[in-house]
């Protein structure tokens, strides 16, 4: 029972696979106006996805500032097209993970998380675009009716083939599997909306070869192996960022690219304001490899003094004796800049005093207070000073 079981697992993950890299890019759809529920599974779907905007929509989660959401909205419309991103009501979500969403309600949602990481507006405008597909070729309404079908199915399974374990196992892989399938289209009707605007379309590749660098430096960090592999798991629902950087890549080698600008400049520009709070949320996941790689990816080109100052707290927060060395230095070097905030001679006091170097932690918490008098902790620090 247990072989059998181990093969049709094998062979259900061998067929979710196929066929990968010999696939060509599948030309985009004609455009139709907003699609408009028709049954009772579509108007099910409908309903939740109404109900879950509505919460987002009065959640203290939602980042509201209007120039940060108007920059994001133009990336998405000179992605797809003006006719197409009208349907859409597009949330930006306080979250600090790489992710965004689509529901077919016309409600996607890209998290913060997700705006740190990327370098410029085609990279933007990639992971939007991919999220705009799976709203164009309708997969929440199909995601929704083969869960429904297929969670229907294996309960009637369990009670007519109550012994065959091959049976469910090959259900379970199907349904996953439908999963990387969808993944997988939205990834290429993705990069054909890149290459029909004038964004390059290996932005999308560029995305995932970075998200496998962080995996393995947090693996890393966390003394754990690396696990990069083509092939997705058998109860995996997305395609591994090896498989798709890699058809990304071929993907967009097949595609005319326009000639027009990434907008690495243009991108830099609109999240500035928001880096501070966005390295601020990165560094409190307690994830020390991968922060410390997505702080070097930052930082190509110069370290800036917002990533310092990242970097220095992220020593100190970890707190061994050779990180304290190290994050009085990167705060000395932010300070040195001149347009650090006070909150780095906070960072260097601190991080002197754990180092026993008492006088000099003492004059950095004092300038810190000067330059910060209201701080909320400025009468914890004062006694720091003052014992």
């Amino acid at each position: 029972m247990v072989r059998r079981l181990m093969a049709a697992m094998l062979a259900a993950t061998a067929v979710a696979g196929a066929g990968s890299a010999a696939e060509k890019v599948p030309p985009l759809p004609p455009y139709v106006a907003a699609y408009e529920p028709t049954n009772v599974d579509e108007r099910g779907a409908w309903m939740i996805a109404d109900e879950d905007e509505r919460r987002l929509r009065d959640s203290a989660d939602v980042m509201r500032d209007p120039a940060l959401n108007a920059f994001v909205r133009g990336v998405l419309c000179r992605t797809v097209g003006e006719d197409r991103c009208k349907g859409v009501r597009l949330y930006i979500v306080h979250v600090p993970a790489f992710n965004a969403t689509m529901r077919p309600n016309g409600m996607m949602t890209i998290w913060s998380g997700a705006l740190l990481r990327l370098r410029s507006e085609a990279e933007l405008g990639a992971v939007l675009g991919h999220e705009f597909g799976h709203f164009e070729l309708r997969h929440g309404l199909a995601d929704f009716r083969n869960r429904r079908s297929g969670t229907d199915l294996m309960a009637w399974a369990s009670v007519l083939v109550a012994n065959s374990a091959a049976f469910q196992v090959d259900m379970v892989g199907g349904f996953y599997a439908f999963d990387r399938a969808q993944e997988k289209a939205a990834d290429m009707i993705g990069v054909r909306y890149l290459a029909a605007s004038h964004y390059p379309s290996h932005a999308a590749a560029d995305i995932w070869d970075r998200m496998m660098g962080e995996a393995d430096a947090t693996a890393i960090g966390r003394h754990r192996k690396p696990d990069q592999r083509y092939a997705a798991g058998f109860f995996a629902s997305h395609p591994t960022n090896l498989a798709r950087a890699t058809y990304l890549r071929s993907a967009a080698a097949e595609l005319p690219d326009a000639d027009g600008s990434a907008g690495v400049d243009g991108y830099r520009a609109a999240i500035a304001p928001w880096l501070p709070m966005l390295l601020d949320d990165q560094i409190r996941l307690n994830d020390f490899g991968g922060s410390e790689y997505l702080l070097g990816q930052l930082a190509v080109g110069g370290w800036a003094t917002p990533l310092l100052f990242a970097r220095a707290e992220l020593y100190r927060m970890r707190g061994h004796p050779r990180d304290l060395v190290s994050a009085a230095g990167f705060y000395q070097e932010a300070i040195a800049r001149g347009d650090a905030g006070a909150e780095a001679y906070r960072g260097l006091g601190l991080a002197l005093m754990r180092s026993q170097q008492v006088e000099p932690a003492k004059t950095a918490l004092r300038e810190y207070l000067r330059r910060k008098p209201d701080a909320n902790d400025a009468s914890i620090i004062a006694t720091l000073v003052a014992s």
